[in-house]
């Protein structure tokens, strides 16, 4: 059953879906399907917190053993071979051997990377979905809502609920580019791909100096527009902007060239991956001119916030494995609805102590061969959520 209301503007409607209420047979197949998946999860969160323990612990004996045999160069102007092969810190100008250019808007600029990026005008689709029960059927009122914006992605009408009236073109006629200088240095030295990677601090570039480069393309302000009036635009219409990063040349407009402090193992006039004892790779790049201890302390910092993200999405990888395998206890009593409500409570906390429990219990295993005792310490952590949980039910009463 489909109910349509439409508004004036026709450009939102509600749409009604209705079906039988499930019986108890089929509820309990679906949450047979949700108990294989929380299994999978479950499983899956192990694996994740225990690799992620090992990962950190790799990458901090890396940067120790970089920390100390890093050579800060005395001069970035000339190669001296008796660091060959050691692993290296320098900082200076980035400099590149010509500019990139972009022929089409008439654009050029002295960069390690220069971006354009191409939005087109186009309908989006928004929808709002609540569900009641009612004559004992489930109903589903949706409600889809348009909206005419800028989006640098096609967005495909066809998926919509309604596409007459709302229809996108299927492709852009200009295509989103990155342009990437091949030779990027650092005084004498030149940088790996996977350096020039670590170059992504992108910047809008100013297209107040430019003119419009074609009859049928407008400069608005930092957009150049493929619309015949870029005030009122209408489906299907572009427009165009440019990012660059890694400055590397002089200029009146954007200033000097951008200074960048690097870590890696010299090869020759190359600045290449250092591969640790522990089995890392080294090769680092930031923004500035900073010391060796700085850069160091700022990937630590970086691995540590990695660390704990992981932890964070195994112990929630966890908890929701545990909560899909104890739904089924949820939907033998969901004919009760306060059974239900008081089951519903108890499942979520069980989930969260033995979750809690089990991800210390992992990540003080991951520990147990690099740092024992402080294993130790997180093992007995592990049973602080279990013995919260026994000491909050009451003791049995005396006979």
């Amino acid at each position: 059953l489909q109910q349509f209301s439409d508004t004036g503007s026709r450009k939102e409607h509600v749409k009604i879906t209705s079906e039988p209420k499930p019986g108890f047979l089929e509820r309990l197949s679906e949450t047979s399907g949700g108990m294989l998946m929380g299994l999978v999860t479950f499983l899956l969160s192990f694996y994740l917190l225990f690799t992620n323990e090992g990962r950190a612990l790799r990458t901090a004996k890396s940067l120790d053993e970089g920390l100390s045999l890093v050579i800060p160069l005395d001069s970035i102007h000339s190669v001296s071979q008796q660091n060959e092969g050691r692993l290296v810190h320098l900082a200076g100008t980035l400099s590149t051997s010509k500019p990139l250019f972009d022929p089409s808007y008439g654009l050029s600029i002295q960069a390690v990377k220069l971006k354009r990026n191409v939005e087109m005008y186009q309908w989006v689709e928004y929808e709002e979905s609540t569900e009641y029960e009612e004559n004992g059927e489930i109903k589903k009122e949706t409600k889809y809502s348009y909206n005419t914006e800028w989006k640098s992605e096609v967005v495909n009408s066809r998926n919509f609920d309604r596409e007459i009236g709302h229809k996108n073109p299927s492709a852009m006629a200009v295509e989103s580019f990155t342009a990437v200088s091949p030779n990027v240095q650092v005084g004498s030295f030149v940088l790996s791909k996977g350096l020039v990677d670590k170059i992504d601090n992108f910047k809008q570039l100013s297209l107040s100096n430019l003119e419009d480069p074609h009859a049928d393309v407008t400069r608005g302000g930092d957009y150049f527009y493929h619309s015949e009036n870029p005030r009122r635009p209408e489906v299907g219409d572009l427009r165009v902007s440019f990012f660059y990063a890694g400055l590397s040349g002089d200029d009146p407009h954007l200033g000097s060239a951008e200074k960048v402090t690097v870590i890696a193992r010299q090869r020759g006039d190359q600045l290449v991956p250092y591969h640790t004892k522990s089995g890392d790779v080294l090769q680092i790049l930031y923004p500035g001119d900073l010391s060796v201890e700085e850069v160091f302390q700022k990937e630590h910092e970086s691995n540590s916030m990695k660390t704990w993200a992981l932890r964070a999405a195994g112990w929630l990888a966890m908890f929701v494995g545990i909560s899909l395998m104890t739904r089924i206890f949820y939907t033998l009593v969901d004919w009760f609805p306060i059974v239900r409500d008081l089951v519903n409570i108890g499942l979520k906390a069980f989930a969260f102590c033995v979750a809690s429990s089990l991800t210390l219990l992992t990540i003080s295993i991951g520990w147990l061969f690099y740092r024992p005792l402080w294993a130790l310490l997180i093992g007995c952590l592990s049973l602080v959520p279990i013995v919260v949980a026994k000491s909050r039910v009451p003791p049995k009463k005396q006979q």
